[in-house]
C-alpha cells in the first residue's frame, strides 16, 4: 500500500476508536501523516496540534488525554524523534494514561544498513508500551486490529508505521478522503475502567480494626465515598480527587510524622490501612504502609498496579465493601478530625507570620483561589507538597480536578501537560498550573506555539526560588554537605523569566506579595499567561522543621474537645 493511503487508513482507524486529538512533531518520513492530519483538521474530523519538539509533543498528548478522558495520538518522524517520547510514554505507563505513539519509519529492510535516520524503532519503548510494527504490506485487518488494541489498552501503545517512497500524494489525490466509517464517541473514554462481566467481586471487610484510607494520586471520588460509607479518616493527597467532604485529614502528613502528642498516639493506634490510588508524597505515609503490625489492603489502579512498596499488602481488584460504622468508628474519626482541626489552625497561623512572599504563601493562595469546576495542574517536587499542606478539603460534587504527573513524579513536561489538560477540558471555568522555576525552565519550549495552534486559557504560576529547593529538605540538604549543595543540587540559574515569556509572546506578571498574587489569580482567564512569584529558598529547611514541630505538642486525643 502507498504511504499516503496507509496514513489515511491508520488515521481512520484511530478516529473509529474515539481519537479526536492528535499531536504532530513534524519530520520528513511522517509527511504522509502530516498532510492527512492537516486536511482532517480543516474538515473538522479531528483537532491537530503541532509542536516543535517531540518531548513537548508527548507530554501535550498526555495532558490532552487526562483532560479529555479519551485516547490521544502523538505522531513523529523516524530516528531520534521517537526516542524523545520516552519520558511521556514512561509517565503514561505508570499512570495508566491512553497515549498512542504513531511513529513513521523506513522499511524494515533498511535497518542495520546505515540508511539515514534508520534505527530499530519497533519495540523501542520496551515494557512501557506494546508495539506493533506495520510493514507496507500489512493488511487492512492487521491495521484495524493494531489500532483497536492500542485504543482499548489501559496505558500507552506504539504503532510503528513503515513508509516507502513516494511519501506524498500525487496532484490529483486527496490528502484526506474523509473519516470513512468513524463514529464520534464510538470508543470508551480513556479513563473509564472496563471490568468483565464475570470479573472480581468486592471484598467484604469486617468491622473492628481502627482503619484509615490512604488516597493517592488518581484515587477518585469513589475513595471519598468509601471513607464516608465506612466512617474512616481519609488521608488524601491533593491529586487524589478525594480531598472533599468532611473526612479528609489535611495535616495527615504532619500527624503521621509526629514524635509525640495526638499525632503519635493516633498513628500508633492504626490497625488497618486501605490504599487507593498512588500515594507518593510523604515519607510518613510510606512508613505507615511498611509497618508490619498494620493490616494493609491495596486496591489496583488504572495501570493495574496496587501501591505496595514493602510487598506486604493484600491486593484488591475492586474497592472493598466495608461494614456499617459503629460508635467506635465514629469516635475514631472524631479524634482524627479534632487533631486535624487543631493542627490546621496552627499551620495557618504559622504561614500568616512568615515573611512575604514565601513559597507556602503561593501554594496557599493558589489553593484558596481554586473554585468549583476548575482545574489545577501541579508540578512535582515542592509545589505539590506545598499544596498538600495548604489545600483545605472542599465540598464534594463540585467537579474540581487537581492533576499532576505522579506516575513517575518527574518535573519534565509539566507545562505541556498543563496546556494539554486545559485544551482537553474546555468547559472548565478556569485552569491554572502551579510550578517551580526548574519545572518551568525544563519545559519552556511548551510556550512556543505557532500562530495556527489551539491556545489554552491557562495561568501558569511560577514559584521562583532560583533553584531546586526540594533538596534542602532531604539528606543532602544537611549542613555536612553545604560546600557542594549549591552547585550540584540547588543549581541556581538566574534566568530572567520575564524575558523568556517575552520571547515566546506570553503574557507575564510579576508579584511580590500575597495581595498581588491574589489579584493576579482573580483576573479573567484569557489566553496563556505566566505569573512569577519570586520567593526565597534560604530558610526552606528551617521552615519545614518548624512546621513539623507544630505537631509535636498537640494535646493527646483524649483531651481534645
Amino acid at each position: 500500500m502507498s504511504a499516503p493511503a496507509r496514513a489515511v487508513e491508520v488515521l481512520r482507524a484511530l478516529l473509529a476508536g474515539g481519537v479526536r486529538e492528535v499531536v504532530l512533531a513534524p519530520g520528513s518520513r511522517s509527511a504522509p501523516f502530516a498532510l492527512a492530519l492537516y486536511a482532517a483538521n480543516a474538515s473538522g474530523d479531528l483537532r491537530l496540534h503541532v509542536r516543535l519538539d517531540e518531548r513537548t509533543a508527548g507530554f501535550l498528548a498526555l495532558g490532552l488525554s487526562v483532560g479529555s478522558r479519551r485516547p490521544v495520538a502523538v505522531v513523529t518522524t523516524s530516528g531520534t524523534a521517537v526516542g524523545n517520547l520516552l519520558p511521556a510514554v514512561m509517565e503514561a505507563h505508570h499512570a495508566g494514561r491512553s497515549l498512542i505513539v504513531v511513529s513513521a519509519d523506513r522499511p524494515a529492510v533498511l535497518r542495520g544498513t546505515g540508511a539515514n535516520q534508520t534505527t530499530w524503532q519497533d519495540g523501542i519503548f520496551g515494557r512501557f508500551a506494546p508495539c506493533v510494527d506495520l510493514s507496507p504490506e500489512a493488511t487492512e485487518t492487521q491495521v484495524l486490529q493494531a489500532v483497536r488494541a492500542a485504543v482499548d489498552g489501559a496505558g500507552p501503545a506504539h504503532l510503528n508505521v513503515q513508509f516507502d517512497a513516494p511519501l506524498v500524494p500525487g496532484p490529483s489525490q486527496p490528502w484526506w478522503p474523509g473519516p470513512g466509517g468513524a463514529r464520534p464517541g464510538g470508543a470508551r473514554p480513556a479513563d473509564r475502567p472496563v471490568e468483565p462481566a464475570d470479573g472480581p467481586v468486592a471484598l467484604a471487610l469486617p468491622a473492628g480494626p481502627r482503619t484509615v484510607l490512604v488516597a493517592g494520586d488518581d484515587a477518585g471520588h469513589t475513595a471519598r465515598v468509601l471513607a464516608e460509607t465506612a466512617g474512616w479518616p481519609l488521608l488524601a493527597e491533593p491529586t487524589s480527587g478525594s480531598r472533599a467532604g468532611r473526612h479528609p485529614i489535611r495535616t495527615h502528613r504532619l500527624l503521621l510524622g509526629a514524635g509525640s502528642g495526638a499525632g503519635r498516639e493516633l498513628t500508633a493506634q492504626i490497625e488497618r490501612v486501605v490504599v487507593v490510588g498512588h500515594p507518593t508524597l510523604s515519607r510518613p505515609v510510606s512508613a505507615l504502609l511498611a509497618r508490619p503490625d498494620v493490616q494493609l489492603l491495596a486496591v489496583a489502579g488504572r495501570a493495574g498496579v496496587a501501591t505496595d512498596p514493602a510487598r506486604r499488602a493484600s491486593r484488591l481488584a475492586l474497592l472493598p465493601r466495608p461494614a456499617a460504622p459503629g460508635p467506635a468508628d465514629h469516635a475514631w474519626l472524631a479524634r482524627w478530625l479534632a487533631a486535624d482541626a487543631a493542627l490546621s489552625d496552627r499551620v495557618d497561623r504559622f504561614l500568616a507570620q512568615l515573611p512575604e512572599l514565601d513559597a507556602l504563601h503561593v501554594a496557599a493562595e493558589v489553593g484558596a483561589a481554586f473554585g468549583p469546576g476548575e482545574t489545577l495542574v501541579v508540578a512535582a517536587s515542592n509545589p505539590v507538597r506545598d499544596l498538600d499542606l495548604a489545600l483545605a478539603p472542599y465540598p464534594p460534587r463540585q467537579r474540581r480536578l487537581v492533576v499532576a504527573n505522579r506516575g513517575l513524579a518527574g518535573i519534565d513536561g509539566t507545562l505541556s501537560t498543563a496546556i494539554g489538560v486545559a485544551l482537553g477540558r474546555p468547559d472548565a471555568p478556569r485552569t491554572r498550573a502551579l510550578v517551580g522555576d526548574l519545572a518551568f525552565l525544563h519545559d519552556a519550549s511548551a510556550l512556543f506555539l505557532g500562530p495556527d495552534e489551539p491556545r489554552p486559557d491557562l495561568t501558569i504560576v511560577v514559584a521562583n526560588d532560583d533553584g531546586g529547593s526540594i533538596f534542602a529538605l532531604l539528606e543532602q540538604g544537611a549542613p555536612d554537605y553545604a560546600p557542594a549543595f549549591e552547585r550540584v543540587f540547588a543549581t541556581p540559574h538566574g534566568t530572567d523569566l520575564a524575558a523568556l515569556a517575552a520571547a515566546s509572546h506570553t503574557a507575564y506578571t510579576r508579584v511580590q506579595s500575597r495581595a498581588q498574587l491574589r489579584a493576579a489569580l482573580a483576573e479573567p482567564a484569557h489566553g496563556l499567561r505566566v505569573v512569577e512569584a519570586q520567593v526565597s529558598r534560604a530558610d526552606r529547611r528551617t521552615t519545614a522543621a518548624a512546621i513539623a514541630a507544630l505537631a509535636e505538642d498537640l494535646p493527646p486525643p483524649g483531651g481534645m474537645p
